[in-house]
């Protein structure tokens, strides 16, 4: 490691909200991982919507001190203004050396703040992108100005994968190559890796059978997710593999659960689908899954895979953003275009029918993000990052001064 400037480091790490999911846990295990000798961490968020979940207990768990900014929303509305005052107040009292934001609207209004308070570096995560699948035509091509114009402020990008990257730097040409770094997620892996032990808690807690196979997609109800493809392929699967037991787990929680619900009944899924919820113990869950589905319109690096591939399962999936930086088709998953029902679902159908073929899989993907998502390897690359970009700015202000 690069050697750390004189006196600790400031770093305010803005976050949009907690919401269950990747970015969420990424962040908190930074804010509780970074060298407590060289760097002095705020972590500042908004509040999830009611129906998204809350991560804010793993904060708690993490001993990580949360500023909550509740003006910070999701969505774009009047509120974005009294959120970006209360920032700049914010920023002017620390005077961090650092602002390092995470997703869409606290990389638009943490970068701002960090402009208009004069803070040396500033940093954004893409955890993926908002301009594929979220938006309308019109609204994306906004983002992508005002992502453009925040990228000239900004000393360095840094995304979750190597395809996230390329379309950021090279299809949307938001940020040039060399303001540019992958840093894969990292995550607490032990309880995926040594989840074995734990097979059959769930079949227990749902009263399903032991012979009953289980196929599961984990994530919030949103239409970027796609459930409507899971539903149509597990539709597709019932009515090919006659006689087989199967039970389908949707869990997660989210906008479009109603939505979802009428759907599985209207296509005669009442008795296949379980709608689960969130659920406190996912390593239990993936533990008992037998395959790990994942039907996204866009992804970064979607968290629900890795924890899956950890916890030996096979995974079935749309190959969008940044998954097949993670998933080897043919070798740890399947992978197949998104809106390809008829692909996805004979590839669940064959992984059902081939109990050996879906445990090689299973070990492989194991093996391949034991140590590629772990979390002291993201630590490690975000406090050179960091001291990098600091070193960089104070030699620029002392080259500076001797003029």
């Amino acid at each position: 490691m690069a050697q750390a400037a004189k006196g600790k480091i400031k770093v305010v790490r803005i976050i949009t909200r907690l919401n269950i999911g990747g970015p969420a846990i990424h962040t908190i295990l930074l804010a509780e991982g970074l060298d407590k000798d060289i760097f002095e961490t705020y972590f500042v968020a908004g509040k999830p919507d009611a129906s998204e979940g809350d991560m804010s207990w793993l904060a708690k768990r993490k001993n990580v001190k949360v500023d909550y900014i509740p003006e910070m929303g999701r969505e774009i509305s009047s509120r974005d203004l009294p959120a970006l005052i209360k920032l700049v107040k914010l920023l002017m009292r620390i005077k961090p050396d650092i602002v390092h934001t995470h997703t869409a609207k606290a990389g638009t209004l943490g970068r701002l703040a960090a402009i208009i308070a004069g803070v040396p570096v500033k940093i954004h995560t893409f955890h993926g992108h908002v301009f594929d699948g979220y938006f309308n035509p019109v609204k994306t091509k906004v983002f992508l100005i005002i992502e453009r114009f925040l990228a000239i402020f900004t000393d360095k990008v840094i995304v979750v994968s190597k395809s996230v990257r390329d379309e950021i730097v090279n299809g949307l040409r938001i940020v040039p190559d060399k303001k540019s770094i992958v840093i894969k997620l990292g995550f607490e892996l032990e309880r995926f890796l040594d989840n074995d032990g734990s097979k059959g808690g769930l079949r227990k807690e749902l009263g399903i059978a032991p012979d009953t196979l289980l196929v599961g997609i984990v994530g919030r109800l949103v239409p970027i997710k796609n459930h409507g493809m899971f539903l149509s392929a597990a539709r597709k699967i019932i009515d090919s593999a006659p006689g087989k037991k199967i039970k389908f787990l949707i869990i997660g929680d989210g906008e479009l659960k109603a939505h979802l619900e009428e759907e599985a009944k209207k296509i005669k899924l009442d008795n296949d689908v379980l709608f689960t919820g969130w659920m406190m113990d996912v390593a239990e869950v993936y533990a008992d899954l037998d395959v790990v589905a994942l039907t996204s319109l866009n992804e970064g690096t979607p968290v629900s895979l890795i924890e899956a591939m950890a916890s030996a399962r096979p995974v079935v999936a749309t190959s969008v953003g940044g998954v097949a930086d993670i998933v080897t088709d043919g070798k740890d998953g399947l992978l197949f275009a998104s809106g390809d029902v008829e692909g996805f679902a004979g590839g669940i159908t064959d992984l059902i029918k081939d109990d050996g073929r879906r445990r090689e899989m299973g070990a492989a993907g194991r093996e391949s993000v034991r140590k590629a998502f772990h979390k002291d390897r993201l630590i490690r690359e975000t406090e050179d990052l960091y001291l990098d970009c600091v070193n960089k700015k104070n030699s620029a202000k002392k080259a500076g001064g001797l003029k």
